[in-house]
């Protein structure tokens, strides 16, 4: 096994200390590992998809930075067939149906998983 190093602040150490005693994680190495394992599962389910694909996406994230999600999800507007909206406190949730093709729903998730301002992006393929 190699060995990788990265750079954590305190806060986000903290909380992967909280995490891996809440879950029964033996070591911080092996909920990284399980964590990366599960980014690879998504990645390589979306990867696997080729033609026309219906795909629900739902998001999380501060309502403060509802401007800035919504400019990112502007983008893929072509692909969006509905959107559902909730305020919960201080955080937003909304949940995108998508209808697209497997390049622009691939595209879209990468766009959304990266945003510094949502907070977590799941999916659901549909067909």
């Amino acid at each position: 096994m190699e060995i990788l190093s990265i750079s954590v602040d305190d806060e986000t150490r903290k909380s992967l200390d909280e995490i891996q005693k809440r879950l029964g994680f033996k070591s911080r190495s092996k909920l990284l590992r399980d964590a990366v394992q599960s980014l690879v599962k998504d990645y390589g389910a979306l990867d696997s998809l080729a033609g026309t694909v219906e795909i629900v996406f739902i998001m999380s994230y501060k309502e403060a930075e509802k401007n800035h999600v919504s400019n990112a999800v502007h983008k893929f507007k072509d692909c969006i067939k509905s959107e559902l909206h909730q305020h919960g406190a201080e955080t937003c949730i909304d949940v995108l149906n998508v209808r697209g093709s497997a390049k622009q729903v691939r595209e879209m998730f990468g766009a959304l998983k990266k945003n510094k301002c949502i907070h977590s992006v799941v999916y659901s393929v549909i067909s």
